[in-house]
């Protein structure tokens, strides 16, 4: 391999040696562990094993079939993770265990693909019904069902009174990575296999790059960002409310002090952001307002049936980590101090 060979090398497989590291964080090292850390980290997986192959693949061609098939059939599940992971942030669904049946039809579906057509077909050519045009039109109709699922996202790209959010800028951004590959696998015929894996290498330290301007300047999902534009569903907020509800009254855990706003969304497995907007938007208040509520209505609980034990432990006990917040949140909350409403109850 002369020098040229070498660089080429070494380009078309940066992306795919990152592509597995970052796909092992999101695995077992990323918190929240969450759907959409899984979905994403599953399809850097796919990704890097499907460019992987073609790296190998253009630099030995003799590479042994079953390289190129398990490759092949990493590349069949590309487009069902890109799709579950924009639908497990886009629309802040809880992702049931429907995702399961796609991914077992699909890989059944390449292992009988693989029996079917045996012989080790030129990756340069898709033109022919094969099973790799078979898949790649597969991945195709997931991108297609990404793009519908943030086609709200897409159309304030076209208006000019709308702005991109951080969540918006983030969900196209990988939506049109994936794209941007797809397309370069499918005209290889035209320009050279290794196109592909050269723009796996570009979009994806391209989308890093983003990602560290944009945490320089602010959190990817602002925090800030007032979401106006985007309302939760009826449907799904009932959904959300429910299990805030079963969280704060059955497991209690506004009596935890150092409780945070990402524990409680971790808890119900969706992102910060989308408990944030819930919480403001649907239910009008603040998370500390929200929790301290919880905390002075257990208060006044204890205060009711525990008449010889001090105020100052029982809002220890509901989650208060000291006696001014107590008595401050109790007073905004009741109109009335603890001592004035356990003379009232006694």
């Amino acid at each position: 391999m002369n020098v040229s060979g070498e660089l080429l090398f070494f380009f078309s497989a940066l992306g795919v040696f990152n592509a597995l590291l970052i796909s092992f964080y999101f695995f077992f090292f990323k918190k929240p562990k969450n759907s959409s850390n899984f979905f994403l980290g599953f399809l850097l997986l796919m990704l890097a094993i499907r460019v992987g192959k073609s790296v190998f693949y253009y630099f030995n061609p003799e590479l042994a079939q079953i390289f190129i098939k398990f490759g092949l059939a990493a590349c069949i599940l590309i487009g069902p993770s890109l799709y579950f992971y924009i639908k497990s942030i886009a629309h802040t669904d809880i992702i049931s265990g429907f995702w399961i049946v796609h991914f077992l039809v699909l890989t059944v579906l390449s292992i009988l693909i693989g029996f079917l057509f045996p012989e080790t077909h030129n990756p340069c050519i898709i033109s022919d019904i094969t099973w790799i045009a078979i898949i790649y039109k597969i991945w195709l109709g997931y991108i297609i069902a990404s793009g519908w699922l943030i086609r709200s996202s897409i159309n304030k790209v076209f208006r000019k009174n709308e702005k991109l959010s951080g969540l918006d800028f983030w969900m196209l951004s990988i939506f049109m990575g994936n794209f941007i590959i797809w397309i370069a696998y499918t005209t290889i015929s035209y320009t050279s296999y290794i196109v592909g894996a050269l723009s796996f290498s570009f979009i994806f330290y391209l989308l890093f790059l983003l990602i560290y301007f944009r945490k320089t300047k602010g959190a990817i999902f602002d925090k800030s960002l007032k979401y106006s534009n985007k309302k939760i569903e009826a449907a799904e907020a009932q959904n959300l409310s429910k299990q805030l509800s079963n969280l704060m009254e059955r497991e209690k855990m506004y009596t935890d002090s150092n409780l945070k706003l990402s524990d409680v969304a971790n808890k119900m497995n969706i992102l910060p952001h989308t408990l944030s907007q819930f919480i403001n938007d649907n239910l009008g208040k603040s998370f500390t307002l929200l929790i301290n509520e919880y905390r002075v209505q257990e208060a006044k609980n204890l205060i009711r049936f525990n008449t010889n034990t001090k105020l100052e432990a029982i809002g220890y006990d509901c989650g208060f980590n000291s006696k001014s917040t107590f008595y401050s949140a109790f007073k905004k909350i009741t109109n009335t101090t603890p001592a004035k409403f356990k003379e009232s109850n006694s």
